[in-house]
């Protein structure tokens, strides 16, 4: 059987599939953007089937551009965004209502609430998460409460939730399997991440029947056969993870103290702390990185909701630049006399900070200000964030001494401007891979691994190979002065400042 494997990539604005062949390399991509829904303030949905159809036509035409049939596939590995939930009909399939996406907010009042009745503390130890409107359990049980008859027919086992992992999962086997991994399920606030299985108490206070939830597997693990009227040929599907832990495994950061952040629309950062679950005390979550083998291994995971929108914000939104590129070209010519801090609090602050109702702000404009310190301000924003994440992690873990290199990927990568102020501002190396589409290699390395086509951990690991090294330039005394700057300006954004 020929090496091939196949990433089907469904992220927040887009799907991709991409054909990976034997040598791990790209031999198609398929790409297509879908509809952004909001239907009030604070509101973010997309239509699942919208989401469906970009799958089947992103596959057709990564194949097409392989040049490759569905049979010369050997295995299919899935990543998704995390967080957005979608329940469809058992019996039909389709759809109850729209997917309610992770960036929604429609329930902080009810996170309020739950807080307000102390039982922050018992999800978190359950979960590893924090009450917020972020994460899956809330968005469900407002979907039970606010569509006609949905608690009473979940409760009678009509209808089935799942993160969009398991929902393309129930579309591509035509019914056959409904099921997750254990990544995405320690995301959606009624998974104990500690004993691996839902937990019936949390499940109870969301009144989240348990009859509408996925079978939980490990990450490489055997998720159902692709129907064979989708592509021509009945595809295995060997490998599933949510994104930013798929883009882990593509970083191969398999060790603990390994660590990698992802900037896209948001930033996410994980470090791997392996056996050990790690409870945050400075408002980070303890996750499961990955699940193989039957072994759990643990993760802290710092959420920033605002990376590359800055630069969209900047672009789209005041229109300081054309293009997203010209935010690095700006930043390099910015004044250097002047400290601009961009706290971009769009949709609140994630961590380690999690104020949802704090709001974007700029401070230290003056008359001479313009777009080459605004871009500058907004790019700095990013590391600004990633630094306190850094921080929050030397506090929770003990035995990460803070002594890393982090693994980067996404779009903002792409620029250098960034990636070194990244490091500057850390004080610690920044590594660019040569594979800049980890996420879905991630993916299908655990499909392709399963198949017995690919690798195994230790040489996949090995194969992983640096583009750019970025060495910290700045000297202390102003990078110091910075960061003092930047907490100043978060100070003053916090709703409780």
């Amino acid at each position: 059987m020929a090496g091939y494997v196949l990433a089907i990539d469904q992220g927040t604005t887009s799907t991709r599939a991409i054909v990976f062949d034997g040598d791990m390399k790209i031999a198609g991509i398929g790409q297509k953007e879908f509809t952004q829904i909001f239907p009030k303030s604070g509101w973010v949905e997309h239509d699942p089937e919208e989401i469906w159809e970009s799958v089947l036509w992103t596959v057709k035409q990564a194949l097409k551009e392989a040049k490759l049939e569905a049979s010369q596939i050997a295995a299919i590995g899935i990543t998704n965004q995390r967080e957005t939930v979608v329940v469809w009909e058992r019996e039909s399939g389709k759809p109850i209502h729209n997917a309610i996406v992770w960036q929604d907010r429609r329930t902080a009042s009810y996170c309020e609430k739950l807080k307000r009745q102390g039982l922050e503390k018992l999800f978190t130890r359950r979960t590893g998460l924090l009450l917020d409107p972020y994460f899956s359990g809330t968005k469900l049980s407002w979907m039970l409460a606010n569509v006609k008859g949905a608690r009473a027919r979940a409760a009678k086992g009509e209808l089935c939730f799942g993160t969009v992992d398991s929902f393309l999962i129930w579309r591509l086997t035509g019914g056959r399997s409904f099921v997750t991994d254990a990544t995405n399920a320690s995301r959606t606030l009624i998974y104990n991440i500690g004993d691996n299985r839902w937990d019936e108490d949390l499940l109870e206070i969301l009144r989240i029947p348990a009859a509408m939830l996925p079978e939980v597997k490990d990450c490489a693990d055997d998720f159902g056969v692709c129907d064979e009227s989708l592509f021509g040929a009945a595809i295995p599907i060997l490998g599933v993870a949510g994104d930013q832990q798929a883009a882990t495994i593509g970083q191969a950061c398999f060790e603990p103290g390994m660590m990698k952040s992802t900037y896209g629309t948001g930033c996410f950062a994980v470090l791997n702390t392996g056996t050990d679950m790690c409870r945050s005390k400075n408002r980070l979550l303890t996750t499961i990185a990955y699940r193989l083998d039957g072994e759990t291994t643990y993760a802290l995971e710092g959420s920033i909701f605002i990376a590359g929108a800055a630069v969209q914000w900047l672009r789209d939104g005041i229109g300081v630049i054309e293009k997203a590129s010209q935010s690095g070209e700006l930043a390099a010519q910015a004044d250097p006399q002047q400290e601009v801090y961009l706290v971009p609090a769009f949709t609140g602050l994630g961590a380690p900070y999690w104020d949802a109702e704090a709001r974007g702000a700029i401070f230290g404009l003056t008359r001479a200000t313009g777009p080459a310190e605004l871009s500058r301000a907004a790019l700095e924003a990013v590391c600004y964030q990633t630094r306190d994440l850094l921080d929050a992690m030397r506090k929770d873990w003990r035995s990460f001494d803070g002594d890393t290199v982090l693994r980067v990927d996404g779009g903002m990568v792409a620029s250098d401007w960034t990636m070194q102020r990244l490091s500057d501002l850390l004080d610690a190396p920044v590594d660019r891979p040569t594979i800049l589409e980890t996420t879905a290699l991630g993916a299908a390395w655990l499909a392709g691994s399963r198949a017995g086509v690919w690798p195994d951990r230790q040489a996949f690991a090995r194969s992983w190979a640096r583009q750019c090294r970025f060495e910290p330039q700045m000297d202390e005394k102003s990078r110091a002065s910075k960061v003092r700057g930047w907490k100043d300006a978060v100070r003053r954004t916090l709703t409780d400042a």
